[in-house]
């Protein structure tokens, strides 16, 4: 006997850029800033394209698109750091996506040499290891060098809007039939 192979709700239709953007906005992700310092001045970019790579060596990977003028910065430096916003954080966000927001001064410090926003869940320090192609954007991947986690609660988004956390379970919580 053989199985039956299962039917999906497939479309044969061509993968537009308004799908894409459709579709990838319904993975849910934490909001990041991606920054930098270049001759002393520091630069910031909103982002979800974050990922952790691997946890040995520690490396984790960003995308940037090979048009934004981050992609030059993050050249010249060499190096990088990723902001984890917390739920309080949606102004920066919007802020370092470009759309300026009045009154709005974000306060940097430094996480390995590298600046960081302050006031998140949590931030990475990391140094360009590797460049890859990938289309318009290019994966850079960072070995870091320094972390830090605080406990405030995520900023994510999701469907083109900004949510939260209104349930938490905890791993541990799920008991023995985890996927886990």
């Amino acid at each position: 006997m053989t199985a039956e192979r299962p039917r999906s709700a497939r479309s044969d239709a061509p993968v537009t850029q308004a799908m894409f953007r459709k579709v990838m906005g319904r993975f849910a992700t934490g909001v990041t800033v991606v920054t930098t310092s270049v001759c002393g001045e520091a630069f910031g970019m909103t982002a979800n394209a974050f990922l952790a790579g691997s946890l040995s060596p520690p490396l984790c990977a960003i995308s940037i698109a090979r048009a934004a003028k981050m992609h030059l910065h993050l050249e010249a430096a060499g190096c990088f750091g990723v902001s984890f916003l917390s739920e309080e954080q949606a102004h920066l966000s919007q802020h370092f996506a470009g759309r300026k927001v009045a009154g709005v001064a974000p306060m940097f410090r430094n996480l390995g040499g590298i600046p960081v926003l302050a006031g998140g869940v949590g931030a990475v320090a990391a140094e360009i290891v590797h460049m890859a192609e990938c289309g318009d954007h290019t994966l850079f991947i960072g070995r870091i060098t320094a972390l830090e986690a605080a406990e405030h609660r995520p900023l994510l988004f999701y469907a083109g809007r900004y949510a939260t956390l209104d349930r938490e379970q905890r791993f541990e919580d799920l008991g023995r039939h985890s996927f886990w």
